[in-house]
């Protein structure tokens, strides 16, 4: 059994040193000990799309993720992390990044509203909108509370993968509100960067 102590590491770190302690040492089964449900959740992703079975539980103030290799080949389209999946089929792979829950400068309330109808009108984009990606005070829009999460829950359901920063929630104190999209970490932001066709960062 490998052990990885990855507590109070800044994202990306913990995922980084999983991905590490996997590709080159490819061990049957790994504990990864974490101080956040962010990490949690985002090195319990890796695992899975790295072909382990998962399991996680709280020990203390701390998650420990475990991970039991299957004979499911690594990287399978199923598990895989959103942020590397791609349709090749689609046109144009455009990602866009929300990093503030308003638009602009000036009058707050005015930027509220703009940003709303931001999010509201992205469908315009059709199949070209790829990833949308919270960061910042930009992920208090997929939280409970967001006069905007319904309408990000209706872009899930049409294909659209939403990443929220889960070191931002975290920050914030969200991570419980979230309603809409996926707490990832900066590895598979930078990763959508890569892939995308384009960026737009609002």
């Amino acid at each position: 059994m490998e052990k990885i102590d990855a507590r109070h590491r800044e994202c990306p770190a913990p995922v980084l040193m999983t991905r590490d302690r996997v590709e080159k040492q490819a061990p049957q089964k790994v504990t990864v000990v974490v101080s956040n449900d962010a990490s949690r959740q985002n090195v319990a992703r890796y695992l899975a799309s790295a072909g382990y079975q998962v399991t996680d539980e709280a020990v203390g103030e701390d998650f420990h993720v475990m991970g039991t290799r299957t004979d499911q080949a690594p990287g399978s389209p199923g598990e895989a992390p959103a942020a590397v999946l791609h349709d090749a089929a689609q046109g144009r792979k455009i990602m866009v990044m929300v990093t503030t829950d308003r638009m602009g400068f000036g009058d707050d309330a005015l930027g509220l509203k703009l940003m709303a109808n931001f999010i509201r009108t992205l469908k315009e984009m059709g199949p070209d909108l790829w990833r949308l990606v919270f960061v910042n005070n930009g992920v208090k829009l997929t939280t409970q509370t967001s006069d905007v999460a319904e309408d990000l829950v209706r872009l899930e359901c049409e294909g659209v993968v939403i990443l929220v920063c889960g070191t931002c929630l975290e920050h914030y104190g969200l991570s419980e509100a979230k309603r809409a999209g996926q707490t990832t970490n900066m590895l598979d932001i930078v990763t959508a960067m890569h892939l995308a066709d384009k960026v737009i960062s609002m």
